[in-house]
């Protein structure tokens, strides 16, 4: 299927790619892996879109063959590439997509929110991944774009969720989307505030969004027996952490990579209103004015949050 995009949403690997640092991406690379547009041309004997659907790509490829794809863990095959990094992405006027990775874009979702699709189905993979429910207090590490997608998608499970960052003016915006309780990292306990949120039980739920490995030691330490943690980093630093902590408590230790087919349940949560997307957008630039997007990304790392292009006048 040849998609027109309309628009991209730059992501912290875009930012990578950008600079010349994401180990997965090979050069030149059209980067995006964020977008939405609209379809103006059929694959041979394609029967699901018609030109003019509204679409949105799930930036996903698998092989559908190797052990992961055979019991349904698309998202970790053994020959996985991600459109935008692997291959050529969305920050272009056209992409090919096969039809399988493009999933339709109701009618009452503008173009500006469904750019979030990708984005929140990270947060429904890793909740997804602990089991996250009303039953839960949530320990949510880090406040930029993508724990902030997190927070809502825990706070519409019901879970109650402490957010914990450095950064105040991201704290400031965890607090404007429903978080129970904020922990600034730079002046706080974070052991003593989060056994102060869980009636000193421990958080049953943590989800690092930092990616920070020096933590994972403490996060053991916090967590209530029983409990479970996702990350979703991918540092190739070492991190210490004590089996003892683990089996002691019985702990779930669960990594997160991309979506496992989650763009259905995000568009249906966006379509009912369930989610608040435009609280994320920060700035939209033209495509003619990417370079200025990247650099103000660059320069204002701990209050921009979400940065669009708009290919809609190409």
């Amino acid at each position: 299927m040849v998609i027109r995009v309309v628009r991209g949403g730059i992501c912290g690997s875009d930012m990578l790619i950008y600079h010349g640092k994401n180990p997965f991406a090979s050069y030149p690379r059209i980067p995006g892996h964020e977008f939405v547009g609209e379809v103006v041309e059929n694959g041979e004997g394609s029967k699901k879109f018609k030109p003019g659907d509204r679409v949105v790509a799930n930036p996903v490829v698998s092989c559908g063959n190797c052990y992961p794809c055979r019991i349904g863990r698309t998202n970790v095959c053994t020959s996985l590439q991600v459109i935008g990094v692997h291959r050529d992405g969305g920050f272009a006027q056209y992409i090919a997509v096969d039809e399988s990775n493009l999933f339709r874009i109701p009618d009452s979702l503008s173009w500006d929110d469904a750019v979030f699709i990708e984005p929140f189905s990270i947060a429904a993979n890793v909740t997804s991944r602990i089991a996250l429910d009303r039953s839960d207090r949530l320990l949510l590490i880090g406040a930029g774009p993508i724990g902030l997608t997190i927070l809502q998608v825990a706070k519409m499970l019901g879970a109650k969720v402490a957010v914990c960052d450095m950064v105040g003016s991201r704290l400031v915006h965890a607090s404007g989307m429903g978080a129970d309780m904020v922990i600034n990292t730079a002046k706080e306990n974070i052991g003593a505030r989060a056994a102060e949120f869980s009636d000193g039980d421990g958080p049953s739920a943590i989800i690092d969004a930092a990616g920070v490995p020096g933590l994972m030691a403490g996060l053991a330490g916090m967590a209530s027996p029983g409990g479970r943690i996702g990350i979703l980093g991918f540092s190739t630093s070492i991190s210490e952490i004590a089996q003892y902590e683990i089996t002691r408590k019985e702990l779930t230790i669960a990594g997160s990579r991309l979506n496992n087919n989650k763009f259905p349940q995000v568009i249906e949560w966006m379509a009912s209103g369930k989610l608040n997307p435009s609280s994320l957008l920060s700035r939209k630039f033209p495509i003619g004015e990417a370079r200025k997007a990247f650099e103000l990304i660059d320069g204002n790392k701990e209050t921009i949050l979400k940065v669009l292009l708009d290919l809609e006048a190409l």
